[in-house]
């Protein structure tokens, strides 16, 4: 891996892990799409859940008491079962039916807040959030939009969004660890980026959590919600375009 690609990747880690820390999403989508520009698929998911794991992990300890515990425990079931079937399947998204993905995942956002009454904090729902969400995660490499589906009828502030969506994506990016990094057996197997990378990937996502989340406390929780759709907006249009150029221009 040339330096041009490795600064592209921590640049893109610290700006996307600041990104997250706002919105609690959007970061993750940004990143996917990034990684997969400069690697393989399969390396491409494991560097994103590494990455994720960090700058969800700490945004979960900064923000620790505003976590509803009572919807962890429900979700890492669900999670657990998603990573096993997956990983019996054992099949890998080409790039242009990755980026289609991270485009349809994107506009996930605009449903209805009407079609499903979803909410995290119900055990039954909390584990079919671990399992939809999970297994959404390990096709497109990121499933925010469809994890905020079981916040909207929560009566949670922002804090507690974030917070509890951060701990809960610890257990998604993790089983996109162990499917898809098990085949690549160690890191700088085929297309893995080097050790060190991971190593300084984790005080950028750290520093650019915490700004994140200083950021967080001057939004309202009106504006909160607005401008994550029109950021989700944005994003899902690019990537869409990029899997229609990739498979009729390339």
């Amino acid at each position: 891996m040339n330096g041009a690609v490795a600064a592209f990747i921590l640049f893109v880690a610290f700006c996307t892990a600041v990104i997250t820390g706002i919105f609690s999403l959007a970061g993750g989508l940004i990143l996917m799409g990034a990684l997969a520009l400069m690697l393989p698929v399969s390396a491409a998911f494991v560097t994103h859940g590494f990455i994720q794991i960090i700058a969800n992990g700490w945004r979960a300890i900064l923000h620790r008491t505003h976590i509803r515990w009572s919807s962890i425990g429900y979700y890492a079931a669900g999670s657990v079962l998603a990573g096993a079937g997956v990983a019996l399947v054992a099949l890998t998204p080409s790039k242009p039916l990755l980026y289609l993905m991270l485009g349809l995942v994107s506009f996930i956002v605009w449903l209805p807040k009407n079609i499903l009454r979803l909410d995290a904090q119900i055990p039954a729902h909390g584990f079919v959030a671990g399992l939809s969400v999970t297994g959404l995660n390990l096709a497109a490499g990121v499933a925010g939009p469809l994890l905020d589906i079981f916040f909207v009828k929560t009566a949670l502030t922002r804090h507690q969004i974030v917070a509890t969506k951060a701990a809960t994506q610890v257990f998604s990016h993790l089983a996109k660890i162990l499917v898809y990094g098990a085949p690549l057996l160690k890191l700088g197997g085929p297309g893995m980026p080097p050790w060190w990378l991971f190593a300084a990937a984790a005080p950028l996502s750290i520093v650019g959590t915490v700004l994140g989340g200083r950021l967080l406390d001057r939004l309202t929780d009106v504006s909160f919600i607005a401008w994550t759709k029109r950021i989700i907006a944005v994003i899902g249009a690019v990537y869409l375009v990029q899997a229609a150029r990739l498979c009729f221009f390339s």
